[in-house]
């Protein structure tokens, strides 16, 4: 039975196959971050309009942590296949802090800094500011660094692929 790796790319225009084979880590990266990006947008929409609400940044770096949370899971066991090491989670937290004050900055910058918040714009001027410097492009900037850093520090012990049938060792009775 195929996987559901298997049946995605059997629906991929034949020319990009290979191209996706050859970039499968940073694709499942990618779809990883995807899913985690949905994830951290809808929590810190809900905090900001709820009970965080003077407090943009700090709704921001809740709903990452919680992304970060749930993506350490998804990339260990699917994009990097890593084989279990101690000292992983605790790169993975350091990494993943660094990340978050990443992802933060263009907010703190966006709302602190060029004053992009009541009463100097308007309500609506503010949440476009904050989600396009927070969600986009903190989110962009601290992707690239996630990727770099987990692939230089974190997952750097993958685990071995499962052998196929064929070059399974024959057993000798």
């Amino acid at each position: 039975m195929p996987s559901p790796t298997q049946r995605a790319l059997a629906r991929v225009p034949a020319g990009l196959r290979p191209f996706l084979l050859r970039h499968r880590r940073l694709v499942k990266f990618l779809l990883v971050g995807g899913v985690c990006f949905a994830l951290t947008t809808v929590l810190n929409l809900s905090l900001k309009f709820t009970v965080l609400q003077q407090k943009p940044v700090v709704a921001l770096t809740v709903a990452t942590v919680v992304g970060t949370a749930v993506s350490y899971v998804l990339n260990r066991q699917w994009s990097f296949r890593a084989a279990g090491r101690r000292r992983e989670v605790l790169l993975f937290v350091l990494v993943s802090v660094v990340a978050i004050g990443v992802n933060d900055l263009p907010l703190i910058v966006s709302r602190y800094l060029l004053d992009l918040r009541e009463p100097q714009v308007t309500a609506f001027t503010q949440e476009v500011a904050d989600f396009l410097s927070g969600m986009v492009v903190g989110t962009f900037i601290a992707m690239l660094f996630r990727y770099w850093a987990m692939q230089r520090w974190v997952f750097t012990r993958l685990a071995e692929p499962a052998a196929t049938p064929a070059e399974q060792p024959q057993r000798i009775p």
